[in-house]
């Protein structure tokens, strides 16, 4: 390979970790969980996307153990050449039922849905606009797109509204409005019903992706328009947060629309089909939400005493109610540096920083999940007020 070319990746990977940026990653060698095993030590798990606790449940476990004896271990191929079986549309069909729409098509992960989603059903004729702080995977989608697209500030109601005015005025044949339900990084969430309001009064459609929802928010668990009581178009998501922790990932919407993707939607044309044992999961998992008010419950008391712990203690937390709770630090480095500290303490966080956030935004983003205990969360908090003081983020 050409030494110029590696030079010049070495030199980049070399002012990545003198700017801070550098990521490294611990090697887990137990079960994801509540507290996990990382080399030799157990630390409490304050940073993953497992809302329910359910990425070790023992039904989840058995449902995709058992399935490989009838179904096999995987598709070897695409879902329209040989890669569909029953237990691919029955999971589809539940998920649809599940979040009240027509009909569901499975991916091998929301990136992959949010990839495929915009081309298909849009062209130059027509007009995306997309909040800012959407996720990468529906900027990545928009652009492979050849709608024209706007970008209105982040859940600012009047620039959206000014923007759906000039893509009218632009003489946009469809309108789509795409959001994240919750934005990731500061657990924030989308206005539904004023974007809804503003979609009927412009005759726009609504796309969500619900990844950091779906299983959990709602009354029902089935995200952030069960939350808010609104109807949106088009909904993504996925199987790997909340529905068992694992991958994949799914579009519910109208039937036309998903009979559409599966015609043309290239991530679901040229991947193979979701493995037999993933399947059966997300089967479990979702019997496991429909019947799990009290899995809910008990994640929103623990997010509700997290909160309130660190409030106590004078860090600077973003507001909201939302099972991701961010601690505001600033600095790369300094979020680096207490993601160290607390690993010594006991406790397993991440530090966020630029490209994922602002510069200058740097943070430790901590979840909730409801396989914590009371107990664990209190040892987490002392652990945050001696790195804290340690560190000189707290007097």
């Amino acid at each position: 390979m050409s030494t110029a070319f590696l030079n010049d990746i070495s030199e980049t990977l070399t002012q990545i970790e003198a700017d801070g940026l550098y990521k490294r990653e611990r090697m887990i060698t137990s079960p994801q969980g509540g507290e996990i095993t990382v080399g030799d030590r157990a630390v409490i798990n304050l940073c993953a996307n497992n809302y329910l606790g359910l990425a070790d449940h023992p039904d989840l476990i058995k449902a995709a153990r058992g399935v490989m004896d009838d179904k096999g271990f995987g598709m070897a191929s695409v879902r329209f050449i040989c890669g569909t079986q029953d237990i691919h549309r029955e999971l589809e069909q539940r998920l649809a039922k599940f979040l009240g729409k027509d009909d569901a098509i499975l991916f091998a992960a929301c990136f992959d849905a949010n990839g495929g989603l915009f081309e298909p059903l849009l062209g130059p004729e027509d007009a995306i606009i997309s909040d800012s702080l959407n996720h990468a995977s529906i900027i990545d989608g928009v652009r492979l797109c050849k709608a024209k697209r706007y970008r209105y500030l982040n859940s600012d109601m009047n620039d959206l509204e000014a923007w759906l005015k000039q893509a009218r005025a632009d003489g946009a044949r469809h309108i789509m409005i795409a959001t994240d339900g919750v934005f990731s990084m500061d657990g924030y969430l989308a206005k539904l019903p004023e974007i809804r309001a503003l979609a009927d009064k412009y005759d726009a459609v609504v796309m969500v992706d619900d990844c950091h929802a779906t299983g959990f928010m709602g009354p029902n668990g089935a995200g952030t328009p069960d939350h808010f009581g609104v109807d949106v178009d088009i909904l993504t998501g996925t199987l790997g947060k909340a529905l068992g922790g694992a991958i994949g990932g799914y579009i519910a919407g109208p039937q036309p629309v998903i009979d559409l993707l599966r015609q043309r939607a290239r991530p679901y044309l040229f991947s193979n089909s979701l493995p037999p044992s993933i399947v059966a999961a997300g089967l479990e998992a979702i019997r496991l939400v429909e019947e799990g008010a009290d899995l809910r419950q008990q994640l929103f008391e623990n997010t509700k005493f997290w909160r309130a712990g660190l409030t106590e203690l004078g860090f600077d937390l973003l507001p909201g109610e939302h099972p991701i709770v961010p601690v505001m630090l600033g600095e790369a480095q300094l979020a680096q540096d207490m993601a160290a500290a607390l690993f010594d303490e006991g406790v397993y966080v991440s530090g966020f920083f630029f490209p994922v956030v602002p510069r200058g935004q740097a943070r430790i983003r901590t979840q909730m999940n409801a396989a914590l205990t009371r107990d664990e969360l209190s040892r987490a908090l002392t652990a945050f007020g001696k790195v804290g003081k340690d560190l000189g983020i707290l007097k």
